[in-house]
């Protein structure tokens, strides 16, 4: 099912990972350059960088004569530099990196302490971060689905507004009416069928269901047991374009057991159930592979209902890690 990276590669991860956890506020789009500006009789620095693929653009720094704003900003590019060459690296010897339209989203939400107030990043995005975090190596189907949620109220000063945050990446993202088309959106998009949709989830007892997330003058879509997956969220990076950006994710135990439980729920798409499966025999395995306690803490938690709708799935578990016992025995311990 998976691969894991050599000691070495998973060390110059966790080095990326550590620096960029203390980095502060990230500089969106590309690194860029400075370019100093002349003009009644003063001269000003500004970044020139590109925010989003194909468009241009100038920030003003300081004047000519801060050099200390000067020398901060050199520094900040010199550091997305670096950072831009190791996630290149790391896409070459096989970590999992999400596209460029993903990073502007994520740094946006960063820079404005989104998940530091609470937010989670879930899905495949947090599937493919996962297995970057445990050394997995694997082939992570792709998608053009952001999912982020909320469980608890998002603890900030003030509301953000989430169409508001979105949009000021730049990118021409719009509302995805609702169904009805008189219900509010839990969505947004770029254009295109291949467009990113940016898609909030909360917990919920009736799937899709609509409910208000006042912090972010924004709605999100009901997921039943999303109380359970998103309880005690561990932080941890997504690597996006040139970017390491620092995140929360579901504890990856918790995470197996609500995809399994997820894939008992799909009616009428069964490729994206076996997908739920897939990724939680992966970050299963990983997990089983030195703290497969974790898996059995975690299903100590699953609600009741979770656990009689996996149960039926452990004789296919098991037989779908065969070559991995510690996770056969977990699975057997745990669903059988």
């Amino acid at each position: 099912m998976y691969r894991t990276h050599e000691l070495a590669f998973r060390t110059q991860y966790a080095e990326l990972k550590e620096r960029t956890l203390s980095a502060g506020e990230l500089l969106p789009g590309t690194p860029g350059s400075l370019t100093l500006r002349a003009g009644t009789g003063h001269a000003y620095w500004y970044r020139v960088f590109y925010p989003i693929p194909g468009k241009s653009e100038e920030k003003f720094i300081c004047n000519e004569t801060d050099t200390d704003k000067l020398d901060s900003i050199r520094q900040q590019i010199a550091y997305h530099e670096w950072v831009a060459k190791q996630v290149s690296n790391l896409r070459k010897l096989g970590f999992q990196v999400a596209d460029k339209s993903v990073a502007r989203v994520m740094v946006e939400l960063h820079n404005r302490h989104a998940f530091e107030a609470g937010l989670v990043l879930v899905g495949t995005l947090a599937f493919m971060s996962w297995l970057n975090e445990l050394g997995g190596m694997t082939v992570a189907a792709r998608t053009q689905d952001m999912d982020i949620a909320r469980g608890k109220p998002l603890k900030f000063a003030a509301p953000l507004p989430f169409l508001e945050t979105i949009k000021a990446t730049g990118l021409p993202f719009v509302p995805v009416p609702g169904m009805p088309s008189n219900a509010p959106s839990t969505s947004v998009k770029l254009p295109g069928i291949q467009g990113l949709r940016v898609d909030v989830l909360t917990p919920g007892d009736v799937l899709g269901a609509i409910v208000a997330v006042p912090e972010l003058e924004w709605c999100a879509q009901a997921v039943p047991f999303y109380d359970y997956l998103l309880e005690d969220p561990e932080p941890a990076a997504i690597l996006a374009g040139g970017h390491c950006i620092p995140v929360k994710l579901p504890q990856a135990a918790r995470f197996v057991w609500h995809k399994l439980y997820a894939s008992t729920q799909r009616r009428g798409f069964q490729e994206k159930a076996e997908k739920d499966r897939r990724q939680a025999l992966v970050l299963g395995g990983l997990l089983a592979d030195s703290e497969a306690h974790l898996l059995t803490d975690a299903w100590q938690a699953v609600p009741a209902v979770m656990a009689k709708a996996i149960r039926p799935l452990s004789d296919k578990l098991v037989a779908a890690a065969e070559g991995h016992p510690e996770l056969q025995d977990v699975f057997r311990e745990c669903a059988g």
